[in-house]
């Protein structure tokens, strides 16, 4: 499980794609935070939970099936691509952010991106599979950062990032038309799905 708290951003040294997997091997220049980090742990790539292959002083490698790197924004990585990292929560950390589990339920676009006060407001695409999980003052992880969501338009959603968060991710280097990694929040998931279990029950017995 993660928090959504990104912990430090990496960089994409290789990209090696193979007829069954990809492996990607990520620089940290922070080798502070891979102290401990050893092979079969989880890390969050850009909200993607993916287990460590290999593990050195300043990298690391982890395997994606195909399935997940078309699925994902890492189809459309190369090498110098910034990603944002978290490693797997421990018991005995403070829990700041909101649950995250590291699979990504869809990709989407920045349609804006703006000055905003003291922060940064971006605008995405807001995909109609997900019609329901975003709302406004709402979590979602976008490239596995816990943000709220600022408000909610027809067809679109926005965030708003104070500086901080600026400062270690990845999000000041998005342009509009670039995309990114979602994980709607989920409790709302499961109230989705409890609602929908409801509505078919009362129709069923509206119909016995």
């Amino acid at each position: 499980m993660f928090t959504g708290l990104i912990q430090t951003v990496g960089k994409i040294k290789r990209v090696n794609k193979q007829q069954h997997h990809i492996t990607l091997t990520v620089s940290v220049e922070d080798t502070d935070r891979l102290k401990g980090f050893k092979v079969g742990d989880s890390m969050a790539i850009n909200g993607v939970c993916l287990t460590a292959t290999t593990v050195e002083k300043d990298c690391f490698s982890v395997d994606v099936m195909p399935v997940t790197f078309q699925k994902t924004t890492f189809s459309q990585m190369k090498e110098g691509t910034l990603v944002n990292l978290e490693r797997a929560m421990s018991p005995n950390d403070r829990f700041e952010g909101h649950i995250v589990s590291g699979h990504v339920d869809q990709t989407t676009r920045l349609i804006q991106k703006m000055k905003y006060e003291n922060s940064l407001k971006l605008t995405f695409y807001y995909p109609p599979e997900l019609k329901g999980e975003i709302v406004p003052q709402g979590s979602i992880a976008v490239n596995g950062t816990s943000l709220t969501v600022d408000d909610v338009k027809p067809g679109t959603f926005a965030v708003a990032l104070i500086p901080h968060s600026l400062e270690n991710t990845n999000f000041d280097r998005l342009v509009k038309g670039d995309y990114v990694n979602l994980e709607t929040d989920v409790v709302g998931k499961y109230v989705k799905s409890l609602l929908r279990t409801t509505i078919h029950l009362n129709e069923e017995g509206h119909h016995a």
